[in-house]
């Protein structure tokens, strides 16, 4: 049975949507600092790797480690470090000119990333936000986003635009596909910076429990994104386009009964679970205008009514209260 997502945009009931104004944070104190590594790393004299290596480590200390081993996974012996960072610092300097053109100031990205850690410190006052922000340049494969001791990096030749020439290569469509390219945006750094943050305050778990609390539980991580960053459209925190989640919306209560009339709440079979619970182009059981993830709208939802019924709840009660329980006492039933 495949629900058919219309292809036009809906109305959407206030009912669905969480209306209370988000919280003013702009006396929060978050003492963060903008650091462009990746200017830094591509301004070294390739003459002499191993002395401009050493002027990175004295200026960014345990972040060049980091960038080397864990996001460039080189080798550790010394000369075949220096040998791959000529390399990478020629090969590479399309994308670093590129992202120099569309990263000149990051001060918006910035901007968003600073208020989103304000909202985090302003829910979370006992946690530890990031002292960074760290911009670098990556191969394309690899990270586009990594909390590290340092700070927080974001690697910026993951965000040149969906159709930045060198994702079209054979090699990177075969790593991602266009439904993960279309992600390729600037609009998307602030996002992918707070799940970082999301992750760090709510780990996530090991996959194991039923289906229903599974999606409560991702219900729960996009719950504390959109406190987070409540001034983002929610197309962007979801993942999905603009069509998928209004169709999502205005489906709401038939992708529901879906799950309920073909008793798949609380399957366990990792295998079942994986076609709602893991990004993909699209749902297949909803058609190819759904989105991938579904089950974390419905989670989404299900929170939502839960927390909307216990409005003295805080995020930080929120995530230790057992997905069970939300479940049960959300009665969730759309109509």
């Amino acid at each position: 049975m495949k629900f058919l997502f219309s292809a036009f945009f809906c109305l959407i009931l206030f009912a669905c949507k969480d209306e209370k104004p988000a919280p003013d944070v702009s006396n929060i104190q978050v003492d963060v600092q903008l650091k462009r590594f990746d200017r830094d790393l591509f301004s070294i004299d390739t003459n002499n790797i191993e002395n401009s290596l050493n002027k990175l480590e004295q200026q960014y200390g345990s972040f060049l480690n980091d960038y080397l081993y864990n996001i460039m996974v080189l080798p550790p012996q010394p000369d075949s470090v220096a040998q791959k960072i000529k390399m990478f610092v020629h090969d590479y300097r399309f994308v670093y000119d590129t992202a120099q053109k569309d990263f000149d100031d990051f001060d918006k990205q910035f901007a968003q990333i600073k208020k989103g850690l304000q909202y985090a410190k302003y829910y979370f006052p006992g946690y530890k936000v990031p002292a960074n922000i760290i911009t670098f340049i990556g191969p394309v494969e690899g990270y586009a986003n990594v909390l590290t001791q340092s700070g927080l990096a974001v690697g910026l030749q993951l965000y040149l635009g969906q159709n930045f020439p060198v994702y079209s290569s054979e090699f990177i469509t075969e790593v991602y596909p266009d439904y993960q390219q279309r992600r390729f945006e600037s609009a998307y750094i602030p996002v992918n910076c707070m799940k970082n943050i999301v992750s760090d305050i709510y780990p996530e778990k090991n996959g194991s429990d039923p289906l229903v609390y599974q999606m409560v539980d991702a219900g729960k991580r996009l719950y504390l994104l959109d406190h987070f960053l409540p001034q983002l459209d929610d197309s962007l925190k979801t993942g999905y386009t603009k069509t998928q989640l209004d169709g999502c919306y205005n489906n709401e209560a038939d992708i529901w009964n879906y799950f309920v009339q073909n008793s798949l709440l609380f399957i366990t079979d990792p295998i079942q679970i994986r076609d709602y619970m893991q990004d993909g182009p699209n749902t297949e059981a909803f058609g190819n205008g759904s989105p991938g993830f579904i089950g974390q709208f419905i989670g989404w939802q299900i929170v939502k009514k839960w927390m909307h019924e216990h409005e003295k709840i805080t995020l930080e009660q929120l995530i230790r209260t057992p997905e069970k329980q939300i479940y049960e006492e959300a009665r969730y039933k759309p109509r």
